[in-house]
Order: C-alpha cells, then structure tokens, then sequence
C-alpha cells in the first residue's frame, strides 16, 4: 500500500522544522512517495494543481482549511496527518462528506501543557508569585501563609485529556483534587481519583484552579468575576485553555480589589492583550505568551506521533488519535466539553 501512496508536507515553514525536519520527514519518505517540497496554506492555493496527485497531508500549524475548493484540487486526497493540536481551524462540513480520514497529535500536544500545568500549581502552592513581588519590594526574607503542596486543594474545570494528564502528574504530592465536568460519569470521576463538583464548589474550595474547558459557545464567559472573587485568600487561578472562556472585564475588576489573588495566564482573550489593558500592570497578574503547548524539541513528538499513526493507517490498523466530527462537538484542544 506504502507505493501506491502519494504524500505532501503543508504546513508553514517554521511548522515544518519543527515538527517533521529532524528525521521524521526522512522516514514518512520511506513509507510514502513525497510529490513536491513542502508547500504552505498560500503556495497550494495559489497552485493548487500541486494537489493532484496526492493522496495524504502531512501537516501542522499553517495547515489551510479543508474546503470544497482544496478538496476539489485534491481529488486523491484520502488521510490528512495532522502533526499539531486541535483541527477545528482545518475542518468543513465538505471535508467530513468526502470521508477524510483525519488523524491529530491533539494528545501529543496536551502533554506539555500538563507539564506546565502541574509547575505552576506547585509553584503557586509555595505562593512563589506573592513571595518574589515581596521580596524585591522589602529585601527581606519572609515566609508567611505559604499552603504548601501537602493536602492542598487543586480545582480542574473540565477533565479533558489534558485534566487527566495533569491528575496523574499531580498524584504524588498528596493533594486533593476538585473537577467541575458535567460530562464526567461518577464511576470515571472515582478511576482518576478526582471529586465532581459544582462549579461554585469548586471556586470557593481550591487553593488553585486551573482552567481547561474547551473553546465553544457554551463556554465563553463561564469564569466570571463573581466566581474568581469567592476564592479563599491568597488562592491562584491560572488558565492555558483560551481567553475567551473567561469574563477578562471580570477578572481585571476582581484582581484589582482582591490583591491577595492571583492569576498566571498563559492566554488571554487579545493576544497579546492591547497595550493600555490593566493586564499588562496588576502585580496580582503574571502573563505568559501561550508557552503551555509544546514548545522546541517537545514539537518533535507531534511529528513521530503523526509518523507512528502513518504506520498503523499503512497496516490497516485502527488510528489511536483518529478524528471525527462527533469529537469536535464536546472537545478542542484535548478538552471536555463543560455546559453553563
């Protein structure tokens, strides 16, 4: 099957070297025939007769969507490879009737952002951010209403792929560990070890909460002021999901007249945030420009991971990250779907 197959790299050049450049390319040429040097979103479709003759996407971030026209110029087309997170910027309604088989590094990609998840829960446990603004203000030594890791309470909204990385991650260290995801059965909320409850609870009960709901009309806004301000003193909110998932008018007004709290965002509703945004100046208030997801040679997973689903499609072996349209509905970004 490997010779019958055409394949072609499109993605954008940074995309590429970082996720297929460093060996991964080579092997996916000794399993498919490659038609071209890699093309981007703009070169295929200001040629698109590039697509002819191709039968797989290896692709990444720079992927263009998968519209009526691109499928049209690609009449082979058969398996896109995915090599980043969510597809939902990719995907139509054509792509789904012409039953394209879609496969993600979606998985992949939530390990990092776990990762960085979990350092900023244990970090802000030892409340490292109020700690480091004190002592470079009185250049003293003070250790004070430090909670600690050891049965402190941690509060994941939705227990996605990336919630359930981290409750692994955070196993060890003795915590506690809260989930507001009305999708959660209470047999699988009692597997991770995790207590379902309500969103309020949750709030008011955590020491830190880290966001992970998905993007979707059920989710803009559902962290509001009201919520962030019922938080115990000196607690942490922190959030890699999207900006738009929280009420950012809200959390600046709270942050502002509750300076016991904090938030570490790593992503924020304007990215960056406009330049007059009182973001950019709360002392209660850390950025991180997106860095959650997978950074440098974490990108090289993307790329074997897509290389490893290339061999099971080859063999006729099911997918282990094989997309469809049903799982775009409750989940992007690895996350489970969360209702208002």
């Amino acid at each position: 099957m490997a010779q019958q197959l055409n394949g072609l790299f499109v993605l954008s050049p940074s995309a590429y070297e970082l996720v297929y450049a460093h060996g991964v390319a080579d092997e996916i040429a000794r399993r498919v025939r490659l038609v071209g040097n890699p093309e981007n979103a703009d070169s295929v479709r200001t040629n698109p007769s590039i697509l002819t003759d191709v039968d797989v996407i290896f692709s990444g971030w720079g992927c263009p969507r998968i519209d009526q026209a691109l499928l049209a110029a690609a009449p082979r087309l058969k398996a896109i490879f995915y090599g980043a997170g969510t597809i939902a910027f990719l995907q139509t309604p054509a792509m789904w009737e012409r039953g394209i088989v879609v496969t993600s590094a979606n998985a992949t990609n939530g390990r990092p952002v776990a990762e960085h998840t979990v350092s900023t829960v244990l970090f802000s446990l030892k409340h490292g951010w109020r700690l480091m603004r004190e002592m470079k203000q009185t250049k003293t030594i003070a250790r004070t209403r430090i909670p600690g890791n050891y049965k402190s309470v941690v509060g994941l909204i939705s227990m996605g792929v990336i919630a359930r990385m981290a409750v692994e991650l955070l196993r060890p260290f003795g915590m506690t560990i809260l989930t507001y995801d009305p999708f959660l059965s209470d047999a699988a909320a009692a597997d991770l070890g995790v207590q379902k409850v309500s969103l309020e609870t949750l709030f008011a009960e955590s020491d830190v909460v880290s966001l992970h709901a998905p993007e979707l009309p059920a989710t803009q806004g559902l962290v509001t002021g009201a919520l962030l301000n019922s938080m115990k003193p000196g607690a942490t909110f922190l959030n890699t999901a999207r900006g738009s998932v929280v009420n950012e008018a809200e959390l600046i007004e709270t942050m502002r007249v509750r300076p016991d709290l904090q938030a570490v965002l790593d992503v924020t509703q304007k990215e960056p945030p406009a330049a007059d945004s009182p973001l950019w100046t709360l002392d209660n208030v850390v950025l991180t420009p997106h860095i959650a997801g997978s950074q440098g040679r974490e990108c090289q997973r993307l790329g074997q991971t897509m290389l490893e689903e290339l061999d099971r499609y080859l063999a006729g072996q099911p997918l282990l990250y094989q997309v469809r349209p049903q799982d775009l509905e409750k989940s992007a970004h690895g996350a489970g779907a969360v209702k208002k």
